[in-house]
């Protein structure tokens, strides 16, 4: 067996009988090897020591469950599992840097979690992106396949009373573009419209470019920030 807990030293010893000719193939009972699995350790042995490695296509979970989800396909990334962060100091900072980068991720977020740490990465995901349209995928290509198109408010609700069971694919619906730009256009309405105007003339514009601009950032007419700027004259 070769698991999260021997990953280091057995694929040393793996290696060794590589390079003495052996043949290894690494497999796995779900998922796919080398992805959110101890199986990068060994491919990246393997590089290091001049050992070809092959792959063969099969059932990647979170493809899987992106393909199922409902949500935007053109554009996602994966996250894998987050951190775990009951006692590690340097997790739960890690965790947190994690959550901070997905809260403005405009693409499709895929994770990967465990029946018994699914209920706290939802509370996560909740506190730290809000209301989001969520699928939850389980025990995928198996039996007992579940696909739950939700949003992660109700998720929440859902399982404070249900057992999660199984193996997670959370597929997360990604920061709207619209909110990106409504975000950064109440940014811009912070400053005074001075302000705003100094921001881009110290970095070399001059007026009529950057009242062209703060026009722009502001979402409103050229005509409009010249009238304010001009008013009393």
């Amino acid at each position: 067996s070769y698991h999260e807990y021997n990953r280091v030293e057995k694929a040393k010893q793996l290696v060794e009988q590589l390079k003495a000719g052996k043949n290894i193939a690494l497999i796995t009972d779900a998922g796919t090897p080398a992805i959110s699995d101890p199986g990068e350790v060994l491919v990246q042995l393997c590089h290091e020591n001049g050992v070809p490695v092959t792959s063969l296509p099969g059932p990647a979970a979170c493809i899987v469950a992106l393909t199922l989800s409902g949500l935007p396909t053109g554009r996602f990334c994966f996250e894998g599992f987050l951190p775990s962060d009951k006692s590690d100091k340097a997790a739960r900072v890690k965790k947190k840097q994690i959550l901070e980068e997905l809260a403005r991720e405009t693409r499709t977020i895929i994770l990967y979690e465990a029946p018994h740490h699914l209920l706290r990465t939802l509370e996560d995901l909740y506190e730290a992106l809000g209301e989001r349209r969520i699928t939850l995928c389980r025990e995928l290509t198996k039996k007992f396949e579940t696909v739950m198109p939700t949003t992660l408010r109700k998720a929440l609700q859902y399982y404070e009373t249900e057992e999660p069971r199984g193996e997670y694919v959370l597929v997360v619906e990604g920061k709207s573009l619209e909110a990106v730009r409504q975000e950064a256009q109440a940014e811009w309405e912070a400053m005074s419209i001075e302000e705003h105007m100094a921001y881009y003339e110290s970095q070399g514009m001059d007026s009529k470019l950057a009242m062209k601009q703060v026009a722009k950032d502001r979402g409103v007419g050229k005509r409009e920030i010249y009238a304010y700027l001009n008013k009393g004259q």
